[in-house]
């Protein structure tokens, strides 16, 4: 492990290069450049509080305010976006740098750190401006707002641990990648991120807990909406899945990684 960190400390400069350059090529041929770093998520929280909020009047059961229902929905669509854009490259990212794997000779597992490292900063820049408009429109949570960064943290572990295990296993069964993009439009509905968990069948609500994605969600829901500090215990065992999903990932990495580049 010791070996594994120092080796990606030393190829740092490649992981920021390649994150700065990600970053630049995607508005390089666009006249207003990074300005639309900033305008596409503004739209969509724009769109989100217009609709809902004034048009449909969205409300939340037991939620006394208007821009509630706007509020919620944002929380977890971007913190699924997060998990989806993290799970999704990291588990094409051998096939996609396939010329570079067989040229280089480089720590392979800079690959899927460019991928959270880019993610990351994609989500940065929108959470910023919808934290902005929390400040603005008076709906700030306050200092419960710090309990983002450990359940964000919980949820890129879990990403990352699933996208590497995904990213090995899609190098060798092509299938896995087309499976998967089927699976997590499924996963997406299974979780309550466009509607509350309140409207679902006293049957099926038990069954919520075996979905990892569920409390990751509802925490930041609960901090964002409601004000509410996480129920720490109940973060509990998607914590221990994330960890469980690195050791496995990175055990399958290394023990597969000789073989990967005759694969592709």
């Amino acid at each position: 492990m010791n070996r594994l960190l120092k080796a990606l400390w030393d190829y740092r400069g490649f992981i920021f290069g390649s994150v700065q350059r990600e970053f630049q090529s995607r508005y390089s041929n666009s006249l207003l450049g990074g300005i639309w770093t900033v305008l596409n998520p503004l739209a969509m929280i724009v769109v989100y509080t217009v609709i809902f909020s004034q048009v449909m009047q969205a409300r939340l059961p037991g939620v006394n305010n208007s821009f509630s229902y706007s509020i919620y929905l944002c929380a977890g669509v971007l913190t699924w976006g997060l998990f989806a854009e993290i799970v999704t490259r990291a588990q094409n990212t051998f096939l996609e740098h396939a010329n570079l794997l067989k040229k280089l000779s480089f720590p392979r597992l800079c690959l899927p750190i460019i991928v959270v490292a880019n993610a990351l900063l994609n989500f940065f820049i929108i959470f910023g401006l919808f934290s902005l408009f929390l400040i603005v429109s008076g709906n700030f949570p306050g200092l419960v707002y710090v309990a983002l960064f450990p359940v964000i943290a919980i949820l890129v572990l879990f990403a990352i641990g699933l996208g590497i295990s995904l990213g090995v296993l899609n190098v060798f069964f092509r299938d896995v990648g087309q499976f998967f993009g089927i699976f997590i439009q499924f996963w997406f509905w299974l979780t309550p991120i466009v509607y509350s968990s309140t409207i679902l069948p006293e049957a099926l609500r038990p069954w919520m807990i075996y979905n990892p994605m569920y409390s990751l969600i509802t925490a930041c829901q609960g901090v964002l909406v409601s004000g509410q500090w996480p129920v720490w215990q109940n973060l509990l065992p998607v914590t221990l899945l994330a960890l469980v999903l690195c050791a496995f990932a990175l055990r399958l990495f290394r023990k597969r990684a000789g073989e990967m580049v005759d694969e592709l």
